[in-house]
């Protein structure tokens, strides 16, 4: 192991074992469903925001049968306070599916996790390394913070994929659950020490402004919506002003579905090719690898043009 990679993880690890914030209530539990939870919640609020309202949310749908049951009005009763909305809808959307489509046990696969409305990437990972223990390369605000600050700090237009590299070159793949509490705790650390080195970064968008804003107007007319009574269609308009078949849980095509596969066989390095049997190296190859797929499995697919 590279001695400088050696250092950054004694650094990380320290901080952690004297600083890390090991008494957070998502930490304490193995459950995927309360985690996603949490997760969810963690999107564009701050822990400690988070925290009653996640207690309170699991007093009031503590298991996902519970949430998926749950009336749009209650939910967004319930979630008052923490704002982003849609968040709340596509967390019951996701309750939803898994009762449908899992029997009401929570997925084990990343690729199954990543379909679930509302999970992206990050999320995704988080949830194999938080509910399963498994190693995923994450990349989040504060992960972002922590390798600009010690591999990148005199750069700038800094992109995702050369952080992703980074990650997972230092991944403690035998306890990464750890591993990316550790890291979060350091970058949010960080970033209350140092200011937001994320502008740095060719990802980084500025969040607007709360007070004045739309979200402030939307969020006072929810309020007096639900305090009406108003129906669930009505609501949704609300949430999703350009919706169309706005009880249906939106799904990923086809395509989506085959490349989310194969690119997370090609993470775990367990994608081969065709007759040869040899490994998978790049990325590029996966890539067409998967849309090879989709397009055999009927899926609409445009063919890459060969101009430069």
């Amino acid at each position: 192991m590279p001695k400088k990679t050696s250092k950054f993880q004694k650094t990380v690890r320290d901080f952690y074992a004297k600083h890390g914030r090991h008494t957070l209530p998502w930490r304490r539990t193995r459950a995927p469903y309360k985690i996603l939870v949490s997760e969810i919640m963690l999107q564009q609020t701050q822990a400690d925001r988070v925290i009653p309202k996640y207690k309170s949310f699991l007093k009031k749908f503590p298991t996902v049968e519970s949430l998926s049951r749950a009336s749009l009005s209650t939910l967004l009763a319930e979630w008052q306070g923490l704002g982003y909305n849609r968040r709340a809808l596509n967390l019951k959307r996701a309750a939803e599916k898994i009762m449908k489509d899992h029997t009401g046990k929570f997925p084990v696969l990343y690729a199954d996790i990543l379909e679930l409305p509302g999970v992206g990437q990050a999320t995704a990972g988080d949830m194999m390394a938080f509910a399963y223990n498994k190693p995923a390369v994450v990349i989040e605000t504060n992960i972002r913070t922590v390798f600009i600050h010690h591999f990148f700090k005199d750069r700038e237009n800094i992109s995702d994929p050369e952080i992703a590299k980074l990650v997972e070159r230092t991944l403690d793949t035998e306890n990464p659950r750890e591993w990316y509490y550790a890291l979060m705790d350091y970058g949010s650390y960080l970033k209350k020490e140092l200011g937001n080195n994320t502008r740095q970064s060719k990802h980084y968008k500025k969040q607007s402004a709360f007070k004045g804003s739309r979200r402030q107007k939307n969020a006072a007319r929810l309020r007096d919506m639900l305090a009406r009574g108003e129906s669930e269609k009505e609501l949704l308009k609300l949430l999703l002003p350009s919706h169309v078949s706005i009880s249906m849980p939106r799904t990923k095509t086809t395509a989506q579905k085959k490349v989310g596969k194969v690119m997370h066989e090609y993470k775990e390095g367990k994608l081969k090719m065709g007759r040869s049997g040899k490994k998978v190296k790049s990325r590029t190859q996966a890539v067409a690898i998967g849309l090879s797929e989709a397009r055999r499995a009927g899926a609409k697919v445009p063919k890459r043009s060969s101009k430069n």
